[in-house]
């Protein structure tokens, strides 16, 4: 009987060790066979890790070279839940060095599922290092760059921000990304059983973004937001635009905007304040269209400058009746004097011997209801109604500047056209991209557009030049210098028909008139205190001017009478 059992113990046994051969057999064929590729892919995931080096991302400077925006050393402090073995002290340290909030990261810490956490991306370096020094499980640390704004507030709308993956967020920041943002590298090396670098197996170099230079001068801008935010202090408004621009270049030298930000807090700041409002915002530009209408007369050769009208305080077009903004009796004005008198009635009356067609494609000329082309995104194309939906009184409304939209930067332009003897030049805020040329960097030509005839332009010079005389605009005036403009006051409409009693008051000059340097708009949305163009925009527009023509150290060209300061519009 022992013998037997025993013998039934033997088989029983070896039965045991050939299935046990079976299925360690089996499961040998089955991951050489089925698995092969999968355990591969993980044991080289074991030995082998590739590790991505970012890339720098270019600077921008202003016209002279000073950094607008710029790179910043910084670390990126992230956990492995897996290897942290203490989340609660991990999550004090951090929120003690760094800052971050412990509650908020803590339960990110306890799930073990997770492999990588983000304690702070682009921590100050020298926080970083002392959580290093503590010498955490789990905690890790590389290197990465953060965007900063030496600046601050200067230009903020116009360079926007970049996000904490190196990506636009806004302004040229975004227009530029794909310039500014370089390539980056990659590094695969060998691992030992522990984790340790042994060899590298690949290295593609990172390449840093391209620098770009703007039209922008840093100063010119600083002391046109300057002047801009006391104007609208002052007036109690609810913001307001500048731009100051070259005519013979079409380069964009200051584009303010009031109520402006820290660009270095860009993330915090309504979206509202975030655009730039000189590209991407409409307004009705009021008289200082009426250029435009006296323009189209002078160019048919309808009229003369010295031609008169005889005119009356009010005149009836189809179902409107436009009147002059003070009262007044019957009076015989030329065709200059209407547009230095800014009279409505007068600027109507040339608009009736144009005619709609005529008019219609003369506002087409000048650029109005399309792009200007400048390199910046998000530019508006204002609104402007096709010929074929005017009413019987748009000829009354659009000669004097209601019931069309612009934006600032196509009435500076348009005003360019005329200081640079008819020619326009597509305005443009990027001079160069170091390395590149424009067509290669996919920005758009500087292109020249002929407006008006030399003859016409210097005819409409010298109107403007009366305007800030003797006309609207005698607060315009700067010492020294001959100044030529037009001021705008113009009703904002009610978005539920009709005009508000709010208002936009601006300005634009050239000056100096006898040979422009520089094209000023200056325009105040919703002051309180006064609404006159001329009382509101104008000086503005003179404090900006004196300062400039210092700055770029440009002749005076008038005498002591002729540019003295005047005190009303």
């Amino acid at each position: 009987m022992s013998g037997r059992l025993a013998n039934r113990r033997v088989r029983l046994l070896l039965l045991l060790f050939a299935s046990a051969f079976g299925i360690v057999l089996a499961r040998t064929a089955w991951l050489q066979s089925v698995s092969a590729s999968d355990l591969s892919r993980r044991g080289a995931k074991q030995q082998h890790e590739t590790i991505v080096t970012p890339a720098g991302r270019g600077t921008i400077l202003d016209r002279t070279g000073l950094p607008l925006a710029l790179g910043e050393e910084a670390t990126t402090v992230y956990a492995d839940p897996h290897d942290v073995r203490n989340p609660r002290t991990v999550a004090l340290a951090a929120e003690r060095t760094l800052g971050v909030d412990a509650n908020r990261l803590y339960p990110q810490l306890l799930d073990k599922r997770k492999r990588f956490v983000y304690v702070l991306r682009q921590a100050d370096p020298e926080r970083a290092a002392a959580l290093r020094k503590l010498g955490l499980p789990g905690v890790g640390f590389y290197p990465e760059e953060r965007r900063v704004y030496p600046q601050h507030a200067v230009g903020a709308q116009v360079l926007g921000a970049d996000g904490t993956d190196d990506r636009g967020l806004g302004g040229l920041e975004l227009g530029l990304d794909s310039l500014l943002s370089g390539r980056p590298g990659r590094e695969t090396f060998v691992k030992d059983p522990l984790g340790r670098p042994l060899d590298v197996l690949s290295s593609v170099p990172e390449r840093d973004g391209h620098d770009v230079f703007l039209t922008i001068d840093h100063t010119i801008q600083a002391n046109a937001e300057a002047i801009l935010r006391q104007t609208v202090a002052q007036q109690r408004a609810k913001g307001g635009t500048a731009i100051v621009l070259d005519p013979r270049t079409g380069q964009v030298l200051a584009m303010a905007v009031v109520p402006s930000f820290d660009a270095n807090r860009f993330s915090h700041v309504p979206a509202a304040v975030q655009r730039n409002r000189a590209v991407t915002d409409t307004y009705e530009p009021g008289s200082t269209f009426k250029l435009v209408t006296v323009a189209a007369a002078l160019s048919e050769q309808l009229v003369t400058a010295s031609t008169p009208f005889t005119l009356p305080y009010s005149i009836q077009v189809a179902d409107r009746v436009i009147h002059d903004a003070e009262r007044r009796g019957t009076e015989t004005l030329t065709v200059g004097q209407i547009l230095s008198h800014s009279s409505n009635v007068g600027a109507v009356t040339l608009a009736l011997k144009v005619g709609s067609d005529r008019l219609s494609r003369w506002i087409e000329q000048f650029g109005f209801g399309r792009r200007t082309n400048i390199d910046f995104p998000g530019e508006s194309a204002g609104i402007v109604l096709p010929r074929a939906q005017w009413s019987g009184s748009t000829i009354g409304t659009v000669p004097i500047g209601q019931g069309i939209a612009v934006t600032p930067i196509q009435m500076a332009t348009a005003y360019a056209a005329v200081a640079n003897g008819g020619v326009a030049l597509a305005p443009h805020v990027v001079d160069r991209v170091v390395g590149m040329s424009r067509a290669r960097a996919h920005l758009p030509g500087v292109r020249r557009r002929r407006v008006l005839s030399p003859r016409i332009a210097h005819q409409l010079l010298s109107m403007l030049v009366n305007v800030v005389a003797e006309g609207t605009g005698t607060s315009a005036k700067v010492p020294g210098y001959l100044v030529a403009g037009k001021t705008g006051t113009a009703a904002k409409p009610d978005p539920f028909g009709g005009y508000s009693s709010k208002y936009v008051a601006s300005f634009v000059g050239i000056v100096p008139a006898s040979k422009p340097r520089l094209v000023i708009l200056v325009a105040v949305d919703e002051p309180r205190q006064a609404i006159w163009g001329g009382v509101v925009a104008a000086p503005a527009f003179a404090q900006i001017a004196k300062f400039d023509l210092q700055y770029l150290e440009v002749p005076p060209d008038a005498t002591a009478s002729e540019g003295a300061s005047g005190t009303s519009g």
